[in-house]
């Protein structure tokens, strides 16, 4: 029995307390320190890449005088759409219209020699050469007549001679009216001169058309005007950049550059959402068309196109916009949060699991990563008990009490 002064010493109660105390921490040392947990689930899982990227100019023109001139109008602005065939600068053309009605002279006087050659030309050379013929006929006759008379001694020999060069003379006329009639011919020298002689006019009236026709800038295709750097009375150098197009086709292209870390789960045919950072509510679709075939070194990425198609209209180059593509999706997956992985970026992810309330160690690994979720692949199963990463020191075959953690 305890003598009732032992109660009275300070002594005996700060033992009692010493005591009491030494038995409750044995107790809360045998229970564990309390974790926070999390269970394996089944739900489905999409694994997404989120990154900002630029409307990309697919066509980008630059637009220059192809010979110097004038400028009398320029009929776009910066911001304006313009279509295909409109025209966009207007330089002096006086000087070569006028070249043009030249040059269509000229076309016309070469026709009306060619024209001519074929109608009388050709005639005058025919009847030429008949009409020498003729006479050659006629000199030959009377050459024969003549040496006849003159073997008899009824003729002087001078009139024989003049018989000879007459008939001579015909010969040498013959010959020539046929070679003006050759080259009166439809494959003469003298068409093919002609024929010639036109062929170069409507080249030059070509030519001249051609420069006529560059003193109106036209646009080529549907676009947008980034930039103008020309106005009304400027003198232009075919050198000189005047405005800046960019395509405006139907179809937009976005562009964005991803980890390479991510290569491996892009494809082409995938499906983003997107939508520019000024239009933040208009969210439109667009799919993966190209994926550059080598990384840039210098930031460890690769740059990914998506194909915007029928585009919004509030869409201009080089806006920034987000994108949000989905690289994966799975139904009913085993699946825990991110933070309860361990090491989760490595080649060798871990965990700290709890079985009859001691901590095992288990690796594991891993399929698809939502937002703030991994898919298990091995070790675990649905209803397993995890312990959430925090800065805790545990060690395996620990005893420890599980806390269900609010997430």
């Amino acid at each position: 029995m305890v003598p009732a002064s032992l109660f009275r010493r300070p002594g005996f109660w700060l033992a009692i307390v010493l005591l009491l105390a030494g038995v409750a921490f044995g107790f809360m040392r045998a229970r564990g320190p309390k974790v926070r947990t999390v269970t394996v689930t089944r739900k489905d899982l999409e694994q997404h890449i989120l990154a900002s990227g630029r409307v990309r100019v697919s066509t980008r023109v630059q637009v220059s005088a192809q010979s110097p001139g004038l400028v009398q109008a320029v009929n776009v602005r910066e911001g304006q759409q313009v279509k295909a065939g409109e025209v966009l600068i207007q330089l002096d053309d006086a000087e070569a219209r006028a070249a043009v009605v030249l040059a269509n002279a000229a076309v016309g006087q070469a026709n009306a020699r060619m024209s001519q050659q074929r109608r009388v030309g050709a005639v005058v050379a025919n009847e030429g050469l008949r009409q020498a013929m003729t006479n050659l006929g006629h000199a030959q006759t009377e050459l024969a007549r003549t040496q006849k008379l003159a073997s008899s001694g009824s003729v002087p020999q001078v009139e024989l001679d003049n018989a000879r060069r007459a008939a001579d003379l015909s010969t040498s006329l013959t010959t020539t009216a046929e070679a003006q009639q050759n080259s009166a011919a439809p494959h003469g020298a003298d068409t093919r001169v002609m024929l010639t002689s036109l062929i170069q006019a409507q080249a030059q009236l070509a030519a001249m058309t051609v420069g006529l026709s560059q003193t109106k800038i036209l646009a080529q295709e549907n676009s947008v005007v980034l930039t103008r750097t020309v106005e009304p009375g400027d003198v232009v150098q075919p050198s000189r950049t005047l405005l800046v197009l960019a395509s405006n086709a139907d179809a937009a292209q976005l562009v964005f550059q991803c980890d390479e870390r991510n290569l491996a789960a892009i494809h082409v045919g995938q499906i983003a959402r997107a939508s520019a950072d000024a239009y933040p509510d208009q969210v439109f679709d667009a799919d993966v068309c190209y994926i550059a075939p080598s990384i840039d070194p210098e930031r460890g990425s690769i740059e990914v196109r998506l194909l915007v198609r029928n585009a919004p209209k509030f869409l201009l180059p080089d806006m920034t916009v987000s994108v949000d593509l989905t690289v994966a999706a799975k139904k009913q997956v085993l699946t825990l949060p991110s933070e309860a992985v361990r090491s989760i970026a490595s080649l060798r992810p871990w965990l700290f699991a709890i079985q009859r309330q001691r901590v095992i160690r288990l690796d594991v690994r891993l399929g698809i990563r939502g937002e703030g979720t991994v898919e298990i692949v091995s070790s675990l199963q649905e209803g397993a008990v995890v312990v959430l990463a925090d800065a805790q020191l545990l060690t395996v075959g620990q005893h420890v009490r599980a806390v269900r953690a609010e997430l």
